[in-house]
């Protein structure tokens, strides 16, 4: 298999895990407590992925973002890929 590095120029992977973590909290806010990071920074950052993906990623109802269907299918294959990667970028020993 071979990587296609366009696509690895053209989004980071903190963009995607942050996209994860907006998912898990269902909130921009919430999701920037989370992270330790200010509110603008991620609402900039869904801001990119929207254009990325063209979905809006998320829609406002009531006080939670419900997420879309492209949304919900990229977290589903997200959530075990940054799983691998954090197993393989996890320091060895104690």
């Amino acid at each position: 298999m071979k990587l296609d590095e366009a696509l690895f120029t053209a989004i980071d992977l903190n963009a995607l895990f942050i996209l994860l973590v907006v998912y898990r909290e269902r909130g921009v806010t919430r999701a920037a407590e989370r992270l330790n990071v200010k509110q603008p920074a991620v609402s900039n950052t869904l801001a990119k992925l929207r254009v990325h993906f063209k979905d809006p990623l998320f829609i406002r109802r009531s006080k939670e973002l419900v997420p879309t269907a492209k949304a919900t299918e990229i977290v589903r294959g997200l959530a075990p890929a940054l799983m691998r990667i954090q197993d393989v970028i996890r320091p060895s020993g104690g």
